[in-house]
């Protein structure tokens, strides 16, 4: 044994074994010299009975004097109870923001992550969540540590996606697909709100005990209190009875008008399957919504437009798509933002449309709980316990509000409501609503088309 000095070092030959040169003043401090002929210090204790190894680092990064002062560091924590092998161990095995998502994502896959109501999140949302993830948090933070995070990490990640650092065009799985990731306030809000999610499956899996996300400040999403006027409407529609002159838009215009009429959401619409319009009962009766099976009153337009389109269904969806095999519309986000670009309404986006119906069904005196059942939120879902026909009041609401934003959309408005159960009865009803309308749209409307 002999003081560990660069001398010793570079005399220190390889053997057919490693084998470790204690140094004689620093108990426990060491030289372990490798078969290879590379040699790296290392210190000796004990903790909690057992007699452990700890390697300090190369020789070459590290010098003699520097690694007999870190040897020294060591011994202290392991004076005051430290066990320094161990949490090398520990922090070799902590897990990253990747292999975090990766779990994440594979019991995502599997239905083991609870959405609302205590449900396995749905395909769409998984496939939603799925994207934000590779797209905007495992570029920003994927290799960090979990355990290292803080709120200034969880927050800066926020304003990257607010900047559009993270803005990008992406090959996406369907033929000729991409997605363009553009980023903004309203991205940002929604990545955080799912990356506190993950960090929370973080807790429950025991990978850490706080949440850095939770109490981080997030810019509202003022999107959703965006609704149409009626000036508004009128300008919707005769957009839409432009763009349908071109036949490629022929079938996005019949969806942008049947989110309009229904306050269904964007997805259920574009995947609206014939067996789910039951126009004889009134209403949709969706398999998968937001909110689970959900059943939406529908109004006369809606029905007649159904029953006008079955006549040449073609495949499983209401809106096929020209190329797929039996598949959904696909084109619905480009054509939008073609028919939009430019426009007095180039804010609105299709939950916009959906916000609007409700605004218009409180504007006419509807209850909450009504217009709740007509969208399909939770507290106002409709179930088949409930009704095999729908309730008259319900119908009557739909026939209503379908029928006036449909004459806002034809440059119409009604001036009365009346109310009937029958079809015949119904169709008068609405018949008359359109005779007795102001037919020319009013200076505000004529203000926002210039």
């Amino acid at each position: 044994m002999a003081k560990i000095t660069k001398r010793v070092v570079d005399a220190a030959e390889a053997r057919k074994k490693d084998y470790v040169l204690w140094d004689d003043e620093l108990p426990g401090f060491g030289l372990r010299v490798f078969t290879s002929g590379k040699r790296s210090y290392v210190i000796q204790y004990r903790a909690s009975g057992r007699s452990r190894r700890y390697t300090i680092g190369l020789h070459g990064v590290w010098t003699p004097e520097t690694a007999r002062q870190e040897a020294k560091v060591q011994f202290g924590k392991v004076a005051q109870g430290d066990n320094p092998a161990e949490e090398r161990q520990l922090d070799h095995k902590a897990i990253t923001v990747k292999e975090l998502c990766t779990l994440y994502i594979a019991d995502l896959e599997a239905g083991l992550i609870l959405g609302k109501g205590g449900r396995p999140k749905k395909p769409t949302t998984a496939s939603t969540d799925t994207g934000r993830i590779h797209r905007h948090i495992i570029p920003l933070i994927g290799t960090r540590r979990v355990k290292d995070l803080t709120k200034a990490d969880i927050n800066k990640v926020m304003k990257d996606i607010m900047a559009g650092k993270t803005r990008a065009s992406v090959k996406t799985k369907k033929l000729r697909g991409r997605a363009i990731v553009r980023g903004g306030a309203g991205t940002a809000t929604r990545t955080v709100g799912l990356l506190g999610g993950i960090l929370t499956y973080a807790i429950e899996a025991g990978i850490i005990e706080h949440n850095p996300a939770h109490g981080l400040r997030k810019p509202k999403d003022r999107v959703r209190d965006r609704r149409l006027t009626e000036a508004e409407y009128r300008i919707l529609g005769q957009m839409l009875r432009t763009a349908a002159v071109n036949e490629k838009y022929a079938m996005t215009v019949d969806i942008i008008r049947q989110i309009a009429l229904t306050g269904c959401r964007r997805s259920e619409m574009i995947r609206l399957m014939w067996t789910e319009a039951d126009t004889d009962s009134s209403c949709l009766r969706l398999v998968e919504s937001k909110e689970g099976a959900s059943i939406r009153p529908i109004g006369l337009p809606v029905i007649e437009y159904l029953e006008e389109r079955r006549k040449h269904r073609t495949g499983t969806y209401v809106f096929p798509g020209p190329r797929a095999d039996d598949g959904a519309f696909g084109g619905f986000a480009n054509h939008w933002e073609q028919i939009f670009a430019n426009s007095p309404l180039s804010d609105v986006t299709p939950h916009v449309l959906r916000h609007s119906f409700a605004s218009i069904a409180n504007d006419l005196g509807f209850t909450e709980i009504t217009i709740a059942a007509l969208v399909g939120h939770a507290k106002g879902s409709v179930t088949s316990k409930y009704i095999h026909s729908l309730d008259t009041a319900l119908i009557m609401a739909a026939d209503t509000i379908s029928g006036y934003i449909q004459g806002l959309l034809d440059g119409i408005e009604f001036k009365q409501t009346a109310y009937a159960l029958d079809r015949d009865s119904r169709k008068a009803a609405l018949a008359s609503f359109l005779a007795e309308a102001a037919v020319e749209p009013e200076g505000e409307a004529q203000r926002l088309a210039a």
